[in-house]
């Protein structure tokens, strides 16, 4: 039925078929949200490696990359933007990049130019990676997420060196030009590496990989096979019983592996994770269950 235009009483109105794309949401709205949720699986799967080894470089007697430095801490207080680019008060949160570690901050509802977020997170620091990329973003409901702030900002060497707890204030990038859109509060807090924890046996690490369509972002996890780094291991430790391998040596056998029902118990207990971030972690931790459970309640912090 084509369009046609009638009179009315109440004035002119055209009369006819609704076209098929009305209130549809553009395709390139599509592909940001979709990249905002590969982003975030990226993210958990990154930090659920992180958690594997929650007491290494601590005294937890746990083993550490070979490339590692130490434990980097970073806590995203607040911020002061230098305009709102909304109608409304805008809604942001931030994003940090470390390295191949992905962090997001909660979403300050109605934040405005004034967000606080006083997000803590911790993540191994390579050696080699002096900075951190942060992002704020203005979320959105219908459309995709506004990239409001953005800025490199370097590691202070007190902390890095000094063992200083460092809270300052960097300045922050944006349509305002370099430096000009505002300030965030950021506390720094570094704790190195003991050389005696480092481990030499090869394991899985993560590797961000690129998708079509989406270019510059970070959409997919893929585990790759480097040398130099520690296989996993389960944090709480369970006695095995030693098995004689061929030529001497020692062998243990494989832990039980969580069946199908326990990962659906999973799901049941953090519905907001998705099933293949808790099979990630479920994997991570050998298929410990206790384990697993505790590494899905540090993520859902």
């Amino acid at each position: 039925m084509s369009l046609t235009t009638k009179q009315t009483p109440r004035g002119q109105v055209v009369v006819g078929d609704l076209p098929a794309d009305f209130l549809r949401v553009p395709q390139s709205s599509s592909l940001s949200s979709q990249q905002q949720y590969n982003d975030e699986m990226t993210a958990r799967m990154l930090q659920a490696q992180q958690v594997t080894y929650p007491a290494a470089g601590m005294g937890g007697g746990m083993h550490l990359p070979t490339n590692v430095k130490g434990r980097l801490s970073v806590s995203i207080a607040q911020a002061k933007l230098a305009k709102n680019y909304s109608i409304t008060k805008m809604d942001p949160y931030c994003r940090i990049r470390i390295g191949h570690a992905v962090f997001e901050t909660p979403t300050a509802s109605s934040g405005g130019k004034t967000p606080r977020w006083n997000k803590t997170v911790q993540c191994y620091l390579p050696n080699g990676v002096t900075n951190a990329y942060i992002e704020i973003f203005d979320e959105k409901t219908f459309t995709g997420d506004d990239r409001v702030a953005w800025a490199y900002i370097d590691i202070p060497d007190v902390a890095l060196n000094g063992g200083e707890v460092v809270d300052d204030w960097y300045k922050l990038s944006g349509k305002q030009g370099d430096g000009q859109e505002g300030m965030i509060n950021l506390i720094f807090s570094f704790t190195p590496s003991d050389p005696m924890q480092v481990a030499q046996q090869p394991a899985v690490m993560p590797q961000v990989v690129m998708m079509p369509g989406a270019p510059g972002m970070y959409p997919a996890y893929q585990p790759t096979f480097q040398p130099g780094y520690p296989a996993m291991v389960q944090p709480a430790m369970v006695q095995q019983p030693v098995v004689q391998g061929q030529g001497g040596q020692v062998a243990r056998p494989p832990p039980p592996r969580m069946s199908e029902d326990d990962l659906n118990q999973c799901k049941d207990m953090f519905p907001n994770i998705d099933m293949e971030v808790i099979k990630s972690v479920a994997e991570s931790q050998r298929g410990n269950r206790d384990a697993t459970i505790n590494a899905l309640l540090t993520m859902n912090d």
